[in-house]
């Protein structure tokens, strides 16, 4: 019982924690801060902060540094690191941090997409799992297209709010998003920025699903993609910003937000979420990330000056749906697998003992 509320605590916690760095990003990305340096800080403070815990705890499991190593490392950052943060917040500045949080529990369905078509999984649409899984993912894309194409009337929540965002316009540098007068509004390039990162993120898993035993623990992998993906993301911004003025880092929502996405996230939370996956299972993790959608929406609508619209609201509910659904008949299917196995040992078994006794019976018989 203690063990069971232990993860839900655990779970509750890590939402709130990528919730508060949803909107971090928000108003860091309209307060005139260049996206290409904070994503490299971020990452360069996370492998900073990652490598001491790597060397601490998991030194036994320190894997041995080859070429194929630095190559699969590189890959691991490029996709689970570099593009995701590079397409992240330029979407996030250009939709909504509802709309970016929504989306973002959409992975399973994309990353079943993805398994699907480099033949990594079976949809099986003859059985009511595979026809499930189908209609789960037609829903997740559905509700998202909902989401961004249709509104719907404007629901008021509070009778009292603030805008943190309302002096953030002012003065924005190079390398952040352009932004319009309605920061309400979804554009187009925003949404495929934001679905390019979750494609990105479903890869990474994809992958980590061959390589992640080469890494030694997790410490290791999560520290080695963060070094590799910083690496990438320093040449990017430093290719495209040559003012250092914008390499500085005051006292202000910037630092704050590079610390506490580059330590708490990456450096608290990644391990925290791995302990879970250990105790419960991936798909455990995944039933909660409908919270943090909450959470956003809810500080959005009230800090943000984000509107809410019924369509909004519609579509957000049939992706959670099409996610639940999805990852319903995945745990379906991996409790059907020890029977499924016992089923075929039973009968190769039986068909065993059938050759042994026709075998018995035709060595009686003959003369």
């Amino acid at each position: 019982m203690w063990e069971e509320a232990k993860a839900v605590i655990a779970m509750l916690v890590v939402q709130f924690i990528f919730a508060g760095m949803f909107i971090l990003f928000k108003i860091t990305a309209h307060d005139g801060t260049n996206l290409r340096i904070l994503v490299a800080y971020r990452l360069f403070f996370a492998t900073l902060f990652m490598f001491p815990l790597a060397f601490i705890f998991q030194r036994k499991k320190r894997p041995e540094f080859t070429w194929r190593l630095v190559l699969l490392a590189f890959l691991s950052g490029l996709l689970g690191a570099a593009i995701p943060n590079i397409l992240y917040l330029p979407g996030l500045v250009r939709t909504s941090a509802t709309f970016s949080t929504a989306a973002s529990i959409l992975s399973p369905v994309i990353t079943l997409v993805l398994s699907l078509a480099f033949r990594m999984d079976t949809l099986r649409l003859r059985s009511n799992e595979g026809r499930a899984k189908l209609l789960g993912t037609l829903l997740g894309v559905g509700g998202a297209l909902v989401f961004v194409f249709y509104k719907g009337f404007e629901l008021h929540i509070w009778s009292t709010h603030f805008d943190l965002l309302k002096s953030s316009n002012a003065g924005q540098s190079s390398g952040t998003a352009t932004v319009s007068e309605n920061h309400h509004h979804i554009s187009v390039s925003g949404v495929l920025m934001v679905f390019g990162c979750n494609v990105s993120v479903s890869l990474w898993l994809l992958l980590q699903a061959k390589i992640s035993k080469e890494f030694g623990g997790h410490c290791w992998n999560i520290s080695l993609m963060n070094a590799t993906g910083s690496f990438v993301c320093m040449a990017v911004a430093l290719c495209t910003e040559h003012n250092w003025n914008q390499w500085r880092l005051g006292w202000n929502i910037s630092l704050l937000t590079t610390i506490y996405a580059g330590v708490v996230v990456s450096g608290l939370v990644m391990p925290l979420v791995a302990w879970c996956i250990e105790k419960k299972g991936p798909l455990y993790v995944t039933v909660f990330s409908p919270v943090r959608l909450v959470i956003v929406a809810l500080v959005g609508s009230f800090a943000l000056e984000e509107t809410l619209y019924l369509g909004s609201i519609i579509g957000a509910i049939i992706m959670v749906g099409g996610v639940y659904l999805v990852v319903w008949c995945k745990m379906k299917e991996k409790k059907s697998v020890p029977t499924t196995s016992d089923h075929v040992e039973t009968n190769k078994n039986i068909k065993e003992v059938n050759l042994g006794n026709l075998s018995a019976v035709n060595n009686r018989d003959v003369p």
